[in-house]
């Protein structure tokens, strides 16, 4: 089930604090899930990484570069959970 990510705030370093419409919040260290390459390449500097929002549209935090992540992807990172996307079985790493 998706849930959208409702407040996101920078902690520090690529850490974000975030608040789901479930009730679920927690920290995420971005730099653990994203390698800055392609369109997050941008995030690598701090100044750009920080300029981070919360898009009510997807429901997900992105950038004025253009990224964005899959809130899916970040509610598990944030709750400890494992996912499955396309056959794929995913555990991110609790924060």
């Amino acid at each position: 089930m998706m849930h959208d990510i409702i407040d996101a705030q920078l902690v520090d370093g690529y850490r974000i604090r975030l608040r789901f419409d479930d009730g679920v919040e927690g920290i995420v260290d971005v730099e653990k899930i994203v390698t800055f390459t392609g369109v997050f390449a941008a995030l690598r500097d701090p100044r750009e990484f920080s300029k981070l929002a919360v898009n009510t549209e997807l429901g997900t935090i992105t950038w004025p570069c253009g990224a964005d992540l899959d809130p899916l992807v970040l509610h598990a990172a944030v709750a400890g959970e494992k996912i499955q996307l396309s056959g794929l079985h995913l555990s991110i790493p609790h924060q």
